[in-house]
């Protein structure tokens, strides 16, 4: 499908959890055409008797338009837009399983936040290798599910790789509570989405220690700043790190609440461990996946990154967390800043 100009779209919601939830909501109001997929039968039955994801956003009613189905041929064939809202684990199959449903030109809107493993590739570079025919764009920024669900006023902003795919996709999502900007930096939206959680991880575990504002506000500045050195290496724009995909994000995710991986770190400080915290969150905690690319991009690309070091060390190599803490707090002797002048 290409770019049509009319108000009124198709789009197919291909993933039915949270995320995918809110924007099938949020589409709907605006006037759009939605279909909803899952490939879990006994999901997409429950959505259609309850009207509601009872399990991931519970006290958000769905609109009774939208079409839910198991059928992916149903949800993603001659759609205007498809919006890929599966996990960041689940983005390569997923996409695999469109490529029967897709023609040239499609335009695919990531909006999971993650590297991949095996590969260190970004998601949208993911989906571009599995379906080379689509148009493949990014939603990223600070905006839980539960909060745009509810119709809270939010910020977002839209990637693409050409202005008039990122215009047509802004005047799609754009509403009265829901703002979206636009950005030709794929690269670095996208670092910027799967790199905070791994912030927010180390900020959860702060809390969960017992630790107060000061640390977190530590570990969120100087977060931002390895996020923003690995951004610059792989391509993305130190611009888009001091914006909504980076520092806006990084706010709301180290800060609230409705953040699945502050609320793992939390629970990692407390003493749990990693299987046990996930268990408790019963919901994917992006992070835990992206730290272990973070540290092999690190390598790679030869990026100082103490803080997601650490966090890597404390998830996977058993190390104490307040010992964590402790090292980065004795690291060498710094400059804020190493290319200011001195007079």
């Amino acid at each position: 499908m290409g770019i049509h100009m009319s108000s009124r779209k198709k789009i197919g919601i291909i993933g039915a959890g949270s995320w995918g939830s809110a924007l099938a909501l949020l589409l709907c109001s605006n006037g759009h055409e939605v279909t909803m997929w899952s490939k879990i039968e006994e999901e997409i039955q429950m959505l259609r008797r309850e009207g509601e994801h009872k399990e991931k956003l519970p006290g958000v009613k769905l609109s009774e338009s939208i079409l839910f189905t198991s059928n992916l041929k149903e949800a993603s064939i001659e759609k205007d837009v498809l919006v890929l809202a599966v996990p960041s684990l689940y983005t390569r199959t997923t996409a695999r399983l469109l490529k029967e449903c897709i023609g040239k030109g499609q335009i695919v809107v990531n909006v999971a936040k993650g590297i991949e493993e095996q590969t260190l590739m970004t998601l949208s570079e993911v989906i571009g290798e599995e379906l080379p025919m689509a148009n493949v764009a990014v939603l990223s920024g600070p905006s839980h599910a539960e909060e745009v669900g509810r119709g809270i006023p939010t910020t977002c902003v839209m990637g693409a790789r050409d202005r008039k795919t990122a215009e047509f996709l802004q005047t799609i999502f754009m509403s009265p509570v829901f703002r979206v900007y636009i950005s030709p930096d794929r690269i670095g939206i996208e670092l910027g989405g799967a790199l905070k959680n791994v912030i927010a991880l180390a900020a959860g575990i702060a809390d969960g220690l017992g630790y107060g504002d000061n640390t977190k506000a530590a570990l969120m500045t100087r977060g931002l700043a390895e996020m923003t050195r690995l951004g610059e290496k792989m391509g993305g724009k130190d611009v888009t790190f001091y914006g909504l995909s980076g520092i806006g994000d990084l706010i709301v995710t180290c800060a609230s609440m409705h953040s699945r991986n502050r609320r793992a770190g939390i629970l990692i400080g407390q003493g749990f461990s990693l299987d046990q915290a996930m268990e408790k969150v019963n919901m994917v905690v992006e992070g835990v996946y992206a730290v272990k690319a973070a540290v092999k991009l690190a390598e790679k690309y030869k990026v100082d990154m103490p803080i997601i070091y650490q966090v890597h060390q404390v998830l996977f190599h058993g190390k104490n967390a307040k010992e964590a803490v402790h090292e980065l707090m004795l690291r060498d002797k710094k400059l804020e800043h190493g290319d200011l002048p001195w007079k």
